[in-house]
């Protein structure tokens, strides 16, 4: 099968999680092909088997280009099987009512552009104080205190659970694959 696998990034995290996809779907003998939303090239995502489209969650939003590539290609990409996995760190918070609120972030992008996902999979972001500017590393420092979360703001912090991404994409792929026999 041949797999888009299309991501935006703001400090490198989502690139990650999108490579993982990919890394997972070549393992299990499938074509990708793997790019940012910031220069997809003619990517028609109607051409793939399947499309997963990665972004993050920044400031309570998906990156513009992001939300312009969806708006303009909604109609190619429902005619496919595909994922949104949105990466936010609300995913990882003790409090229900935070990761609640990163869920519904799938469904505002729907209603700002009229594409509705096959799936979704929310999945916990990353701390990378290393990326961020003196402002930034300030307020995810003090954020990540009221969280008991790590602050040493020399390394990236991560919280995605890899183990469950790896068996979401496993899983994609056998769903595929039993629809398409």
């Amino acid at each position: 099968m041949q797999i888009l696998v299309l991501y935006s990034t703001m400090e490198g995290h989502t690139a990650k999680i999108a490579k993982r996809f990919a890394k997972v779907f070549q393992d299990l003998g499938n074509e990708v092909f793997l790019t940012e939303t910031s220069d997809p090239g003619y990517c028609d995502p109607g051409t793939f088997d399947a499309a997963v489209l990665c972004a993050p969650i920044h400031m309570g939003r998906y990156p513009s280009e992001f939300v312009k590539y969806v708006s303009d290609w909604k109609l190619a990409l429902s005619k496919v099987p595909n994922v949104l996995v949105t990466s936010s760190l609300f995913i990882a918070c003790a409090e229900e009512e935070e990761q609640e609120q990163a869920k519904g972030y799938p469904g505002e992008l729907s209603s700002k552009t009229g594409w509705k996902p096959s799936r979704i999979y929310n999945v916990a972001g990353s701390l990378n104080y290393p990326e961020y500017d003196f402002f930034k590393r300030w307020i995810m420092k003090h954020a990540a205190m009221t969280e008991n979360w790590p602050v040493d703001t020399e390394v990236e912090h991560d919280f995605t659970d890899w183990v469950g991404l790896d068996a979401f994409a496993d899983e994609f792929v056998k769903t595929l694959k039993s629809e398409a026999a």
